[in-house]
């Protein structure tokens, strides 16, 4: 077999539609349908995301400078957030979603009945590209309604105000937004996967990976494993470039990747926020 023969037997093998997801879909599929198509389940998968995914920056922030090796990746340390801060991010999170959130679940049930669980998996590279589509479609959307709450002031003090209570970012003050903040965050998360056709598995996995980069834009740490690092040629912001928007707020506007704001003039670098 030539070396051809055998990139196109590797090529063949990915395109091809039995999906290496497919084993794990049929169980869940199989075990677990009625729990996957109730209207509350995509609610209870991001919001336990959420806390689970703040958690370990959680213990960061309370212990403080007793852990140098991890205080020393703090990008404004000698900001640290109080208990009371913590508890009030807390409690506007749980109010936004039970008054909120979980209403809106059930409207859009009622809307949008719950559909079959489609038997066939995605490839790897429908998953990869539904996920990475998603990000980057909400990537425009919320840099043009940022930017807008940003440039008028009603819309601003009205709705984006708290948001900015803290000049120092960390982890639970992710989600401490108003109301119509957060429910135009979470209907254009659930909007964006239909309009691009994408799987019920790409748009849980989605879900769970855009909760993770947006915990991560606001956890107050530039560790070396954060997206901005691992990603090359600095076309994504992450929690350092999101830090100098809670000083600087009208700078980078956009949640996760820079091209926007490196396009319309409103990108700004962290070379001068103090990081040790």
């Amino acid at each position: 077999m030539t070396l051809v023969q055998v990139f196109e037997t590797i090529w063949e093998t990915f395109q091809s539609k039995d999906s290496a997801l497919q084993p794990m879909w049929d169980y869940v599929r199989l075990n677990h349908s009625e729990t996957l198509r109730s209207p509350l389940f995509p609610v209870i998968l991001t919001v336990a995301s959420y806390f689970v995914l703040c958690l370990p920056y959680l213990v960061c922030d309370i212990n403080g400078k007793k852990w140098p090796a991890i205080n020393r990746y703090k990008i404004q340390p000698g900001k640290m957030p109080t208990t009371a801060m913590l508890l009030h991010c807390s409690g506007v999170t749980l109010y936004n979603h039970v008054l909120l959130v979980f209403p809106a679940a059930v409207a859009q049930w009622m809307w949008r009945p719950p559909v079959p669980l489609p038997e066939q998996a995605p490839t790897l590279l429908e998953l990869a590209g539904g996920v990475t589509g998603n990000l980057l479609l909400f990537d425009f959307q919320y840099f043009i309604w940022h930017f807008l709450h940003h440039k008028i002031r009603w819309l601003y003090v009205t709705f984006h105000a708290i948001h900015h209570n803290y000049s120092a970012p960390f982890a639970l003050a992710t989600q401490c937004l108003g109301g119509w903040e957060l429910v135009t965050v979470g209907f254009w998360t659930t909007l964006n996967p239909i309009l691009l056709r994408c799987h019920l598995l790409t748009t849980w996995i989605f879900m769970v990976v855009h909760v993770y980069v947006s915990v991560e834009d606001h956890c107050g740490y530039d560790f070396p494993w954060s997206m901005s690092r691992l990603i090359p040629f600095g076309v994504y912001g992450g929690p350092s470039k999101h830090d100098v928007h809670h000083q600087k707020p009208n700078t980078n506007f956009a949640p996760h990747f820079s091209h926007w704001d490196k396009l319309f003039g409103t990108h700004a670098d962290f070379s001068y926020v103090k990081t040790q």
